[in-house]
Formats: structure tokens, C-alpha cells, sequence
């Protein structure tokens, strides 16, 4: 028996496996950015129909390559109350097939693509200027490097054939499918990728180190290990979305439950369809095609998988509101549109913080007509519900800003990049809008305090000035708020607010020489002026990002 040089083992799997992952994870995010827009369309045209929503898994899912992306993202969209049960869980029953097509990838003989890949791949990344072939080129280089860590693998593993410890072992996989199911749904929980755990068990079976039933029990394993990334999504958010998780785990492990019964018959039926002996050993002593056939295992049990469970989906989502019960939303930031399992996937994130950023707007219009009525009835009620209102625009500015930096430091594209920096700018220009609305009302507070009236003539200029600052701030907040950016807006509206400031403060002075008001009054009436207009700067600000001049 040969002795085994165990650093030069363990440095070969741990680079390998660092290839492949990350390889995994630059072609993913390539593909998500070259075709993010195709995405959100894609998952926005989703209805209720199962068998549509599980053929968006199928598709998105193939497109980005990783179920996990898939499925934290359903939960996100569950958890935002974009999608409902059921439609969650044919999503993440298409997601299960979707992400098989890595599998079949890697049992294609293309290993020898990689390197070349790798060097087109940052030719496109580092000498064209256009950011299609930029996000191409991300792809090529995650393909190649993923290929190249499969091999390194590989070729770690070769040394372990000639080990009786480890021979033994692995051959205990074969007397007992369950603890090999156990191994591999542990070893995906750690690794945090089914692909990779797929392509480790492929290089172990491909070097005979693992006999083809004992790889497909494991294949079985990682089919559950998987749900774990899910379920960690799902902690925090509300019960809908963690029962989505959770049925994710329901239907793999049942799936792996009823399979075990039927292994062995069924992969007869995977080596009838599949050419090649999985157990012929060739003079290199590697098994040239069991990786085929574990592919086509994986794939149709996830196929059989779907077939079985599309159709009680219905009954499958109540058993998850049975063992998960709803006790609250569980929300306590104030957010309805976004939850940080959207950080994965940057354009429909920038979708959904658009929704928040619109439900903002509202509360802060709400808030300027609000300070309106505070000002003319001067009911102590209406005061306090602007401040009540205020403390929420705080906090909504400060969790979508939050949410928005974090999001800012993914890969993203240079068209999110701006939308982030629009939002941004219309995040800080709606809380100001909140911050004089709420000036407003401390200066009525002080009306109300001292008794002190203003003239019928400063009355009437408040009400004009009011008037066209409100309705001003609505049609940007409208325009705004209707996307398709960008378009255009009359703005003649704040160069009224601006001119009438300025005719109003000298009708002011006029009044304080005549002695029609007393200095204190003037103050608090100049004041009230000058927030009127600094909010119709703030809604001129957002008329630019609308109109495309920020």
C-alpha cells in the first residue's frame, strides 16, 4: 500500500473545492447581472398557477445557477407579500430541477475548456469596455475556474484509493444508504452548495474511492442539505416566509424518503437511459461515466419530485401553517417591500426598495397636508399624529438607506449602481419634506401656546403658499412614484413658491411698520414661509432625479 502525502491531499480539496465555489459564484453573478432585467420580468408575470410557477423556477433557476439564490429570494418575495404560499413552493419545486443543469455540466468531458475558458473569459473582462461582454466575461472565467477545481479534486482524491481506511469507510455508504444520505446532507449544510457537494461526490465516485449506489445515496443527502441555506434566509421573517423555507426542506426529505425505498430500481432505469457501465474502470482506473449517471439521477428525482408534489401543493402548504402557526408578522423594522434575503438578487431588491421608497412618499405628503390642517384648525390631534408620523419616516429612511448601502457593496451592475444613488437622493429629500412638515407644526404649537393670530391677509397668503406647495410636491411624488424614468415635469410651480416667499415677507414688513403685527408674530409667520419653500426645494430635487438631470 502506498503511503499518502496527506498536506498535499488537503491542499488539493481545499483549493479545488475554493475554485469550484467561487468559480460557482462568478458565473451566477454574471448571469444574474447580464440578464437581471429578463429576471424580474420573468418572476413579475408569475401567477397563481403551479405549474407556471414551477416552470419559473425551472427557468430562473437555470439562468442563475444556484437553488439557493432561488429560494432565499422566494422567501424574500414571500416575506414582502409578493407571492403566497403556494405559488412559493412550485417556485422552489422548479428551482430543485433548475439547478441540476450544473450537475449535468459537470458530467460532460469538458474539463479541458477550462483553462482556455479562464483566459477568454478575462480578456472580455479586462480589454472591452462594454459591460454586456464585461458580465460575459465573469461567466466564461466562473466556468472555467469551476471546472478547474473539479479536476483538482479529482485529482486530490486518487491518493485516498490506496488508503484501506478510507476504502472502508466509504464502503460502509454502500451497507447503509442512510448514513450516507446523513453525510451528504450534512457535508451541503457546511459547504452551503449542493453543486459543490455534487461535484465532490462525481470526483470521489469518478476515482472510484465511492461505488455508484453509495454516490447516488449521497446525491439523495445533499437533495436535503440544501434547504438549510433557506431556513437560515427565513429566520426573522414572518411565518408565511418561514413556512415557504421550511417546505422546501418538507419536500426534499420526503422526496429522499420515498427514493430510498425505490434506489435501486431506479437506477436501473437511470443506467437503461444513460450509455456507459457506471462501474467499468478503465486503464486509469477512474470510471469514465458514472458522473453521467449521477447527473440523471439527480436530475429525474427532482423531475419525479415535481411531478409528485405539484399537484397537492395545496395540501403540503397547509401541513406547513400547521407545524408553523401564525403568531404576528414578527416585524419590527418597519419595512413591508424589502428584507435583507433580497441582497442576493440586486435588481429586484431595487424594485422592491422603489415600493418602500413610494410607501415613504405618501407618509410624507401625508405629513405636509397634514401640517396644512395643523396650522388652519390648530387641533392638538392632528399635531401629534404629524409627529407620530415623523418617527416613521425617520425610521423608514434610516432601514431603506441601511438596506441600500448594503446592497451597494454586491456586485452590481453600473445601471443598479445609479438607481441605488436616485433612490438615495429621493430617500434623504422625503425625510426633509417630513422635517419641515414637522417645523411647521412646532410653529403652530407656539401659536397655540402664546394665543397669537395672524392678520386675515397673512392668513390668505398662507393658504395660497400651502396650496401650491402640497399640490407641487404631489404631482413630483406622482411622477415619481409612476417608474419609467426619465420623464418630464412642470416645475413652475417651485418658482412660484419662491417668488411668492419673497412677495409675502415684504407684504410682512409692510404689516410690522403699519403695526398690523407684533415682531413675535412676524417671526413665526417669515419662519412657517421659509420651510414652505425649502420644501419645495426638496420636491424640485426629486423632479431632477425624475427628469434624469441627477
Amino acid at each position: 500500500m502506498e503511503s499518502v502525502n496527506w498536506l498535499a491531499l488537503v491542499y488539493g480539496l481545499v483549493g479545488g473545492l475554493g475554485l469550484f465555489l467561487y468559480g460557482m459564484k462568478m458565473m451566477s453573478e454574471g448571469l444574474q447581472k447580464s440578464a437581471g432585467s429578463s429576471l424580474r420580468n420573468i418572476l413579475e408575470k408569475l401567477t397563481t398557477n403551479r405549474v407556471i410557477g414551477a416552470f419559473v423556477g425551472v427557468v430562473v433557476t437555470t439562468i442563475i445557477q444556484s437553488s439557493s439564490a432561488t429560494t432565499v429570494m422566494v422567501v424574500g418575495f414571500v416575506n414582502a407579500g409578493l407571492m403566497n404560499l403556494v405559488q412559493a413552493l412550485s417556485v422552489v419545486l422548479g428551482a430543485n430541477v433548475g439547478t441540476t443543469v450544473t450537475a449535468q455540466l459537470i458530467a460532460f468531458k469538458i474539463g479541458k475548456l477550462a483553462l482556455p475558458a479562464i483566459g477568454i473569459g478575462v480578456f472580455m473582462r479586462m480589454f472591452t469596455s462594454n459591460k454586456k461582454y464585461h458580465y460575459w466575461g465573469e461567466v466564461i472565467i466562473g466556468f472555467g475556474l469551476l471546472f478547474l477545481g473539479l479536476k483538482i479534486m479529482k485529482d486530490g482524491f486518487i491518493p485516498l484509493r490506496h488508503s484501506d481506511l478510507f476504502r472502508e469507510a466509504f464502503i460502509t455508504f454502500s451497507h447503509n444508504p442512510l448514513l450516507a444520505v446523513a453525510a451528504g446532507a450534512i457535508l451541503t449544510m457546511v459547504v452551503q452548495s449542493s453543486s459543490a457537494t455534487i461535484g465532490i461526490t462525481v470526483a470521489m465516485a469518478a476515482t472510484g474511492l465511492i461505488d455508484y449506489y453509495a454516490a447516488c445515496a449521497l446525491v439523495l443527502g445533499e437533495n436535503i442539505g440544501t434547504t438549510i441555506t433557506a431556513n437560515i434566509a427565513a429566520i426573522g421573517t414572518n411565518p408565511t416566509a418561514r413556512r415557504a423555507a421550511f417546505g422546501h426542506f418538507l419536500i426534499n426529505a420526503l422526496g429522499v424518503c420515498y427514493m430510498l425505498f425505490f434506489l435501486k430500481y431506479f437506477m436501473q432505469v437511470v443506467d437503461v437511459m444513460t450509455p456507459g457501465d457506471p462501474n467499468f474502470v478503465d486503464a486509469n482506473g477512474t470510471q469514465p461515466f458514472i458522473a453521467r449517471h449521477i447527473a440523471n439521477l439527480h436530475t429525474g428525482f427532482n423531475i419525479i419530485n415535481l411531478l409528485i408534489f405539484v399537484p397537492v401543493l395545496h395540501l403540503l402548504a397547509r401541513l406547513c401553517e400547521r407545524i408553523i402557526p401564525d403568531k404576528g408578522n414578527g416585524r419590527t423594522d418597519g419595512l413591508v417591500f424589502l428584507d435583507d434575503c433580497l441582497i442576493e438578487t440586486p435588481d429586484f431588491a431595487v424594485s422592491q426598495a422603489r415600493k418602500e421608497v413610494s410607501r415613504m412618499s405618501a407618509l410624507a405628503l401625508e405629513m405636509l397636508k397634514l401640517s396644512r390642517d395643523a396650522f388652519f384648525t390648530r387641533d392638538p390631534k392632528v399635531i401629534l399624529k404629524v409627529y407620530d408620523l415623523e418617527n416613521t419616516v425617520d425610521l423608514l429612511e434610516k432601514d431603506i438607506s441601511s438596506f441600500l448601502v448594503r446592497l451597494n457593496q454586491e456586485q452590481i451592475s453600473a445601471k443598479t449602481s445609479r438607481e441605488l444613488n436616485n433612490i438615495l437622493h429621493v430617500l434623504h429629500d422625503l425625510e426633509k419634506i417630513g422635517d419641515y412638515s414637522e417645523n411647521i407644526v412646532n410653529y403652530t404649537d407656539k401659536l397655540i401656546e402664546t394665543g397669537i393670530r395672524f392678520s386675515d391677509e397673512a392668513m390668505q397668503e398662507m393658504e395660497e403658499i400651502f396650496d401650491v406647495a402640497i399640490r407641487f410636491t404631489e404631482n413630483v411624488m406622482k411622477a415619481y412614484n409612476a417608474g419609467g424614468l426619465p420623464r418630464k415635469i412642470d416645475t413652475e410651480d417651485e418658482n412660484t413658491i419662491d417668488k411668492m416667499r419673497k412677495e409675502f415677507k415684504k407684504h410682512h414688513l409692510s404689516r410690522l411698520q403699519k403695526g398690523s403685527c407684533s415682531v413675535e408674530t412676524g417671526i413665526l409667520f417669515v419662519d412657517i414661509l421659509n420651510n414652505l419653500e425649502k420644501t419645495g426645494d426638496q420636491a424640485f430635487n426629486i423632479a431632477q432625479v425624475v427628469m434624469g438631470d441627477m
